[in-house]
């Protein structure tokens, strides 16, 4: 009876498990399929135009179910023509043609989606999202040169410019794509980008009366990796040489090494060949010389001639005033000579360049951070105007080349002058301000200041 009663117990577990299990089987064929996600995502920007739309589900769908008919997207009222796929839960919409820019589009998969047992999405799942800008595929234009093709007369210290239709990318902006010629000679310079301009600055000037070549080639290309349709060429021809530079007249400033206003400091031992003067200062001005007083002048040892001051006995005080009107004069001749031969050249910059003879203007600082070469015969002649100040870096050098001499040299400084230590100097300065020659630096020259003039240690040689 016991036994009996045991197996009952037993069957009658067993049917309420297996009525358990069918209960809970019969709740997961129940559920309805869902979406986990979707590509591009609802309220997505800047969708790429050949985007293919895309909807994962939880589970495995009927594949007849997921066609045109239940994966819809439109472009406003407009149905977007494409082709449905379905593979492993991922069901694709593929634009037969690429979407509009900036455009709003709505996807939406519909209730006739079926999972393999029959159950219908709960709901249609409906997005948006929002296409970006059309691609880049349109070829840069170079819409202005300066100068224009076939320009004539140009300023043999050019600046060669070129603007793009759109900005380009700087790295194809270089000494490889845009090339400078005369005829077969490849130009030396250096090439900037900024903006939508590209500029190419000549190491050097160019030669009078030649034909230039400018060339930008295809490798020149925009943000987008768009290259020129072609490449861009151009010419033009510089103005000819000037028939010749008059020599600036110092008058008797042409007397003295060096001449200035307020004072000649120097710190010993310094070593100067050429007459020293000042006025209208007195000869307590003149320091660091150690000097000797005779009737008229004084000498020093650091000297090879004379040292006069305003205060000397006469006539060195009128001859004295007349050198300083003189200078102001040469000065003023200097500085208002017309029609530069160069303008701006180097940007104030003259480090490397080799200058011919003419006139030359800036309307700034000009600086020298490395050897620069002046270049041509005993009878030419160099006027440089310069608006800022005139500085030399340490240790750089002026040379002259071709039988140039310092004498037919003239630096026009409306600022201050300074020539760093150990550098060496050529030509005659005329500074309105002072003039400054730091440790062991050497000049072959005349230093006519109208304020002071500082020495350390120099080695002076009048022309």
């Amino acid at each position: 009876m016991k036994l009996k009663n045991l197996l009952s117990t037993l069957a009658m577990g067993a049917v309420v498990l297996m009525l358990g299990c069918s209960k809970d089987d019969d709740t997961d064929l129940n559920l309805a399929p869902t979406i986990i996600s979707s590509n591009p995502t609802n309220n997505a920007v800047d969708v790429v135009l050949n985007k293919i739309i895309a909807v994962t589900f939880n589970e495995a769908m009927n594949p007849l179910t997921i066609n045109t008919s239940t994966f819809i997207v439109m472009q406003g009222t407009n149905a977007v023509s494409g082709v449905v796929d379905y593979s492993e839960s991922t069901a694709t919409f593929n634009p037969t043609n690429t979407l509009s820019a900036e455009t709003i589009y709505t996807a939406t998969i519909t209730t006739g989606a079926e999972d393999l047992a029959g159950k219908a999405l709960a709901a249609d799942k409906v997005w948006s999202f929002t296409t970006g800008l059309l691609p880049d595929d349109i070829s840069p234009e170079i819409t202005l040169t300066d100068p224009v093709n076939n320009a004539e007369d140009l300023l043999r210290s050019k600046i060669i410019t070129a603007e793009f239709s759109e900005e380009m990318d700087p790295l194809t902006i270089n000494t490889a794509t845009f090339i400078v010629m005369q005829g077969t000679n490849t130009v030396s310079g250096v090439v900037d980008y900024s903006g939508t301009i590209a500029t190419f600055t000549p190491t050097n000037s160019l030669i009078a009366a030649a034909v230039y070549t400018a060339t930008l080639t295809t490798e020149a290309k925009d943000l987008a990796g768009n290259a020129l349709a072609a490449d861009k060429v151009w010419s033009f021809t510089t103005e000819a040489a000037s028939a010749g530079l008059a020599v600036v007249d110092l008058g008797t400033a042409g007397n003295y090494a060096i001449l200035a206003k307020t004072a000649i400091n120097n710190n010993p031992t310094s070593n100067i060949t050429g007459d020293l003067g000042l006025s209208p200062a007195a000869t307590s001005y003149v320091t660091g010389l150690s000097l000797t007083d005779f009737t008229g002048y004084a000498t020093s040892a650091q000297v090879t001639g004379k040292i006069f001051a305003a205060d000397m006995a006469a006539p060195t005080a009128i001859n004295l005033t007349t050198s300083v009107e003189n200078m102001i004069t040469a000065y003023n001749d200097a500085s208002g000579r017309p029609t530069p031969d160069f303008l701006e050249l180097g940007t104030g910059n003259l480090g490397g360049k080799t200058l011919v003879p003419g006139l030359y203007k800036w309307t700034s600082t000009v600086t020298l951070p490395s050897d620069v070469t002046i270049s041509g015969g005993a009878n030419d002649v160099w006027i440089f105007q310069i608006s800022g100040d005139l500085n030399m870096s340490a240790a750089v050098n002026v040379t002259l080349e071709g039988g140039a001499q310092a004498k037919n040299i003239f630096w026009q400084v409306a600022g201050e002058a300074t020539f760093g230590a150990t550098s060496h100097f050529e030509g005659i300065i005329l500074s309105m301000t002072g003039i400054t020659f730091q440790t062991g630096a050497s000049f072959n020259g005349r230093a006519l200041a109208q304020t002071a003039v500082i020495l350390d240690g120099n080695v002076i040689t009048a022309p």
